[in-house]
């Protein structure tokens, strides 16, 4: 080998090659730090919103509807807590979540759906981020599908409302719908007081949904408001439960009662008939959801007439010591008869009540002007809204009419011409026994006696109410609605049904009153519409139910009977009276 070969060589530096490197790595250094000097100086927002776009999420804290109550505390309307199922379809396709069809067909089973109703909301549309699979289900049904592990099915809290009475107040406390929103009665009326407003805070979660900071409020809530009602549930279900009972024994269309404390005008029961159950949504009827109580009217009959005698007597048109000559029992007027069952002969005020005699009545009520009348009428609550302030209330019906026929003003005076609800009738019959004060209707419990508007003067109020405690007694035509130890002041009504051209084969039985007459209590009205049979007299039909709701209502309220010596006194009263 030469020496030549064994020469080692030295490598030799190629210079644009260093240069090429070194300018590149000076290159790169440059952009790296003018990109970050970018991002942080000149536009440090976009990252910021990208980053918050991510991971800055606002919660809210769910909050349950207010509690309806009774005057006692007795729960009427209460939130529960339960859970809502729904699922992100596109999470289900990312994570091929259609993979074990077995568990869709266990949701399937637990939610009682079919499997293919089901599969086609989450299938439908794979870009799709949410979709309800079931609206409040019970915890134990969510707990079961929290353990099937489908990919893509997630729980979330909401709220259902229950009421634990039932039927018993349906019409009245109303309902909510599935997204808890009051549509029918005081969940209506009172939807604003009873829906308290969530709280809102802005958050910041990592990737896997986990809050790792708490950022500002953003919304203030408001807890919901508790309602407390007039009503007496004790009242209420003996009211229902006698009214129902009516309802199937007469085989009527339908029945409304109302019971009113007369010192305070405060609800104490409000029931119809037929009802439904709130806590049952299949196959809900709407003829069954109305409140009749406030929204149907009917011609009230001859429960009108204690107050033609009332008007009468303000307008000095009559004197309470007066006979009115009913011979020889019927009375043509303007080529029409009126006519009473029988021939009375001649009658006191009090006897002309008692036995609801149309002729005696006829001639009171030509006897003042028919404006005076329905003045007096409308004065006393008839025509107008009771002030319950709850939504379907019907105001009745009086017709304003430049001129009236004799037989019209005659029919006026026995309940015929005009209309009113069974709680206007309840109204008027409580303004007789607060001695002539008429006090705006309430569905909630008052801290104190409201101002109520004298319409009818105490004397005249009370002389009335005394007339009347002989339509209770033998001979009279409610007998049935006697109560013993309690003195009732009360009226029968029994109305033929208007139709197209006239009047109808149907009739509606009304029975009001009020008691004990020496301490008034209570005013309630019973209407039955449309009992089937041969009795449909109000005296036959709404007395018994008055009477037992009456006593029953009375002794729960610790209302003491009336003693012998005070029986004595108004049965001389009342002797005087006629």
């Amino acid at each position: 080998m030469s020496k030549q070969a064994k020469r080692k060589q030295k490598p030799q530096l190629i210079e644009w090659r260093l240069y090429v490197v070194v300018a590149f790595v000076c290159l790169l250094f440059t952009s790296l730090i003018g990109r970050a000097a970018y991002i942080q100086i000149i536009e440090p927002e976009k990252l910021r919103h990208e980053s918050d776009m991510r991971t800055l999420r606002t919660t809210s804290r769910e909050v349950q509807r207010g509690l309806i109550t009774d005057r006692n505390g007795e729960m009427l309307a209460v939130s529960v807590p339960v859970k809502a199922v729904y699922a992100d379809p596109k999470v289900v396709h990312d994570r091929n979540g259609f993979v074990d069809m077995r568990r869709w067909q266990a949701l399937a089973d637990i939610l009682h759906e079919p499997k293919e109703k089901i599969l086609k909301r989450v299938q439908s549309n794979p870009k799709k981020r949410f979709t309800y699979l079931k609206r409040q289900v019970t915890p134990a049904v969510a707990e079961y599908i929290s353990k099937l592990k489908l990919p893509g099915v997630y729980l979330k809290s909401e709220s259902r409302r229950y009421y634990p009475t039932s039927e018993i107040s349906a019409q009245l406390v109303g309902i909510t719908n599935i997204d808890d929103i009051g549509i029918e009665g005081i969940e209506n009326s009172y939807n604003d007081w009873l829906t308290g407003t969530p709280s809102k805070q802005k958050v910041r979660k990592s990737r896997d949904g986990h809050v790792v900071e708490r950022l500002d409020i953003v919304q203030d809530g408001d807890s919901p408001n508790d309602l407390v009602l007039s009503l007496d549930q004790r009242i209420q279900q003996l009211a229902y439960r006698e009214l129902k009972k009516a309802t199937e024994i007469n085989q009527a269309t339908s029945a409304s009662i109302v019971v009113l404390d007369v010192h305070t005008g405060e609800v104490l029961a409000m029931a119809n008939t037929p009802s439904y159950n709130p806590n049952s949504r299949d196959n809900l009827q709407a003829f069954r959801m109305r409140n009749r109580a406030l929204t149907d009217s009917y011609e009230p009959g001859s429960t009108i007439k204690p107050f033609v005698v009332a008007a009468a007597l303000e307008a000095g048109t009559i004197k309470s010591d007066q006979v009115i000559k009913t011979y020889p029992g019927r009375m043509r007027i303007g080529g029409k008869v009126v006519r009473d069952s029988r021939y009375y002969g001649d009658l006191s005020l009090a006897d002309v009540l008692v036995h609801s005699s149309n002729v005696g009545m006829a001639k009171i009520s030509l006897s003042m002007p028919v404006q005076e009348l329905l003045g007096a009428y409308q004065t006393m609550g008839l025509g107008n809204y009771s002030g319950i302030n709850l939504a379907g209330e019907s105001a009745g019906l009086i017709h304003d009419r430049r001129r009236w026929s004799e037989f019209e003003r005659a029919t006026l005076s026995f309940g015929y011409g005009l209309m009113v609800t069974p709680l206007q009738l309840a109204r008027l019959y409580a303004t007789l026994g607060s001695k002539g004060v008429l006090y705006p209707v309430s569905i909630l419990k008052l801290k104190q006696q409201p101002e109520g508007e004298q319409v009818i003067s105490p004397e005249i109020a009370q002389s009335v109410m005394e007339m009347l405690i002989g339509v209770t007694e033998k001979g009279g035509t409610a007998t049935k609605a006697h109560i013993e130890g309690y003195p009732v002041a009360g009226k029968t009504g029994t109305a033929r049904k208007a139709v197209a051209g006239g009047y109808g084969e149907d009739y509606v039985a009304i029975f009001a009153g009020v008691a004990p007459v020496h301490n008034p209590e209570l005013a309630i009205v019973v209407v039955v519409n449309e009992p089937k049979g041969d009795r449909y007299y109000g005296g036959d039909v709404a007395a018994p139910v008055f009477a037992s709701v009456m006593s029953g209502a009375l002794q729960m309220l610790n209302i003491e009977p009336i003693s012998s010596r005070e029986k004595v006194r108004l049965a001389g009263t009342t002797r005087r009276t006629e």
